[in-house]
């Protein structure tokens, strides 16, 4: 067995994706002596066979038996009046045994239109149209519009009958030329659907497929002696082996390559013409016909079938640098063409583009997006290694352009398998409203954030990436944020209800060992009970009501709007006013001292960071919005779901007067010891009048028995009111102790000795 590397066929443009398709095909059906397999390694498709890179060279070249592909219900394809009919033509003579399929198709073809009577119906509109041009000239208008009536009901007449004519092509075509018409078309209740990598049926705008197919043939053939011409072996060479050529033409490709297909700025100039090899274009067909379409309905289902198509999905504008609503709305469809590793024979191939689907959860996916988590999620079949995404975007004018987007790694995420599959149902609802022409503006950006970050998360390198897992919860946060702030209508009328919260290992997997993460999980997991109500921190956040546990839920709630305090500005001006907003429920509720409840605790350099200004506030706050949507309610927490601590946590303490305060409003203090709660404490250090805040501080830990070094601190400004915004952090007892130690030492060597 030879391993021969083609360099020419690289996964991308679509057209060397498919060329590769196509050798192994051709070479798999035409010489099974060949005992052909193919693989891509790297850039490159690599063919293991028998054949050498000499032999597979004289195959193409002198056996090679091209496919009967032909599409008489296309204009253009030459079978009609005005087509150009030359290479059609050269074909119904060509004697050369190689040549009889598409011989003996074209022949089949042409019975199928005489049989309906469509060649007189080609011919009368062959006639009107060249009365057309008489009448012009004549400027007869009831004669011009004669003509233009009779024109029309010919045209007509041969769409109507179109739909027989694909029929009685599939009736009487040989079985070598059903493996064209199945990637051509397919037939289902509704009419005939075209799959998109053939355009329609064959036809992509003004350019026809299957004639250019002929006419790319007859230049590297001679049809009378079924030989090669003399520029045929080096275009052979460039196509698979990618060796430098000359004389490349001016032909169009259409949407398989559009860097050969010329336009502006395709060369140093401002224009340049197509430079196309014409083994490209035959090779590539060649491999477009393993994409066999399929109609399929479900069987609880009593529509009509819909149209599936290997790995073909509804566009998304999203993951690659370009992308823009405008991309998702004018796309045609997307596809992501699967490379596999392992070497691989064609009847494999075969089975994975016909019985290939990706899926997200239980159910298959509809657009790039829910690719992306499949791909993500190892939710196709196994030996894929990796997959191309291609856009049938609108390029250069109004044709479309098989545009090369990304190349997806397939691995195994539980983020994206596992995490955001929890929530799956709520994106499958808010994904497509929030791109809807009424939704708000904010809601519209935070959704293309959303496809981002998911798009980020499915192309990491790294299967177990923090970072991008982390922009992917700040994204889900932003939504939830956008949503909160929209119209009370547009939510309802969409349907559209808060995230429900979200598995906890999110902690876990967004840890990224940063200052701002770690303060926001604290705070995120900071939850109290009030009269038996519960109030996690997302309840000050926006107005919803939460059932946590296995069933766990979210809904807006008109009731719950008093509770929330969060609005666009200052980060400290936020954390004061959630404060205030627990200090009057707690003095509601009867509580005599500051309530405090986390599954999560700050430390105490991070608080430090904090006071003195030394974090990101825009990135804490993103954060805080992500991880007040997780769940943290159920059993305590593992080890393993804890965030990471700082390596040394007790070599930065947060100053003495926020030391004050916080032995003021801690949860729990040694030996049982509470401090009631004194709303002035918080006031006046919040309006940044530090001194009398430490002064109110030293008074009620006295009066608390709490034995504290008399030092009144006269802090004042922005470090007074970050010491009281830093307030509603949690901490452990060891943690308390740290930071205390600085003011209260006796109190806490004395806790800790006994």
């Amino acid at each position: 067995m030879h391993t021969t590397p083609l360099p020419g066929c690289s996964p991308i443009p679509l057209a060397s994706y498919l060329k590769a398709l196509g050798i192994l095909r051709v070479l798999s059906q035409q010489c099974p002596d060949a005992h052909a397999q193919g693989f891509w390694q790297g850039n490159a498709f690599t063919l293991v066979s028998t054949y050498d890179r000499e032999a597979l060279l004289d195959f193409f070249l002198t056996r090679y038996a091209p496919s009967p592909v032909v599409a008489p219900w296309n204009g253009g394809s030459g079978f009609h009046p005005d087509d150009n009919s030359e290479a059609l033509d050269a074909f119904k003579n060509a004697a050369q045994d190689r040549f009889r399929p598409l011989r003996e198709t074209i022949a089949a073809a042409c019975k199928a239109l005489d049989g309906l009577g469509l060649t007189s119906v080609l011919q009368v509109i062959q006639n009107s149209r060249e009365k057309q041009k008489e009448t012009k000239k004549s400027k007869d208008r009831r004669k011009q519009q004669e003509a233009e009536k009779e024109f029309k009901e010919a045209k007509q007449q041969f769409q109507e009958t179109k739909g027989k004519l694909l029929l009685r092509c599939r009736n009487t075509f040989s079985e070598t030329a059903l493996e064209w018409l199945d990637s051509a078309f397919v037939l289902t209740d509704d009419g005939a659907k075209y799959p998109p990598l053939l355009g329609t049926g064959g036809n992509d705008g003004r350019l026809e497929f299957t004639n250019n197919f002929m006419q790319r043939l007859t230049e590297v053939f001679d049809l009378a002696k079924g030989k090669p011409t003399p520029e045929s072996p080096a275009f052979l060479r460039h196509a698979l082996f990618d060796t430098p050529t000359r004389g490349l033409a001016d032909n169009p490709i259409g949407q398989f390559s559009p860097s050969a297909s010329g336009g502006a700025n395709a060369t140093t100039g401002f224009d340049a013409k197509s430079a196309v090899n014409p083994w490209d274009f035959i090779l590539a067909l060649e491999g477009a016909m393993l994409f066999a379409a399929a109609a399929v309905k479900r069987l609880e289902s009593l529509s009509p079938g819909q149209l599936v198509y290997p790995f073909c999905v509804q566009p998304s504008g999203a993951g690659y640098g370009s992308a823009t609503q405008a991309d998702e709305n004018d796309a045609r469809c997307e596809i992501w063409m699967p490379l596999w590793s392992a070497p691989s024979r064609l009847d494999e191939i075969k089975s994975l583009f016909s019985e290939g689907r990706a899926w997200v959860g239980k159910r298959t996916v509809r657009n790039g997006v829910d690719f992306a988590l499949a791909v993500a999620s190892l939710g196709v079949d196994r030996g894929i290694g990796e997959f191309q995404r291609f856009g049938f975007h609108v390029r250069n004018g109004l044709a479309y352009f098989a545009t090369p987007l990304q190349r997806l790694r397939v691995h195994r995420d539980t983020v994206s398998s596992d995490l955001l599959a929890a929530c799956d149902g709520w994106l499958q609802r808010f994904l497509p409203k929030a791109k809807g022409d009424t939704s708000p503006g904010s809601v519209r950006r935070a959704a293309a954030r959303l496809e981002a970050a998911i798009f980020a998360r499915a192309a990491s390198a790294q299967a177990n990436n923090p970072d991008t897992a982390q922009e992917l919860l700040i994204a889900l946060g932003e939504c939830e944020r956008a949503l909160s702030s929209a119209s009370e209508k547009w939510c309802a009328d969409s349907f559209l209800k808060p995230l429900p919260p979200l598995p906890r290992g999110w902690i876990k997997a967004i840890d990224n060992h940063t200052t701002e993460y770690r303060l926001a999980a604290s705070l995120a997991s900071l939850s109290v009970r009030f009269k038996k109500d519960f109030f996690p921190l997302r309840r000050h956040l926006e107005p919803v009501k939460i059932i946590s546990g296995e069933k766990a839920w979210a809904d807006w709630s008109d009731e719950a709007r008093n509770e929330v305090v969060w609005h666009e500005g200052s980060v400290i001006d936020v954390l004061c006013a959630l404060i205030k907003r627990r200090l009057l429920l707690a003095k509601s509720a009867g509580e005599k001292s500051w309530p405090e409840y986390a599954r999560l605790t700050a430390w105490p350099t991070d608080i430090a960071a904090f006071i003195e200004g030394r974090i990101d506030e825009t990135r804490f706050a993103q954060l805080l919005w992500g991880l007040c949507l997780v769940d943290f309610s159920g059993d305590a927490m593992s080890g393993e779901e804890m965030p990471t601590p700082p390596s040394k946590i007790c070599d930065e303490t947060p100053p003495a007067f926020y030391a004050q305060l916080k032995l003021c409003f801690a949860g729990s203090l040694p030996d049982g010891k509470r401090v009631p709660i004194e709303p002035i404490i918080f006031n006046l250090a919040a309006s940044g009048d530090g001194a009398r805040a430490s002064a109110h501080a030293l008074r009620r830990l006295h009066g608390s028995s709490i034995p504290v070094t008399e030092i009144q601190i006269p802090l004042s400004g922005d470090a007074a009111r970050r010491s009281a915004a830093a307030l509603l952090f949690p901490l452990w007892d060891t943690q308390l102790a740290a930071i205390g130690s600085a003011v209260a030492p006796d109190f806490f060597h004395h806790s800790t000795t006994n």
